[in-house]
């Protein structure tokens, strides 16, 4: 991952590289990493993301076809 600094400005540069990070789920990643998770946690936490995705999708698919 790569952020230019301009003019100087370290602060703003540092803004843009936790943006990227975020986007990317490297906040998310560690957090995941940092202890021990259970398979049966694993499983359950993977279930519900799948289960948000499919709903986040249809939500965006009413609203792209106007039913919202």
């Amino acid at each position: 991952m790569q952020v230019s600094v301009r003019d100087n400005n370290v602060d703003q540069a540092l803004r843009a590289l936790k943006k990227k990070l975020q986007r990317e789920g490297v906040f998310r990643e560690m957090k995941l990493r940092t202890a021990y998770e259970k398979p049966s946690e694993k499983k359950a936490r993977c279930k519900a993301e799948a289960i948000r995705r499919s709903r986040k999708l249809a939500r965006k698919k009413l609203q792209r076809e106007g039913m919202m």
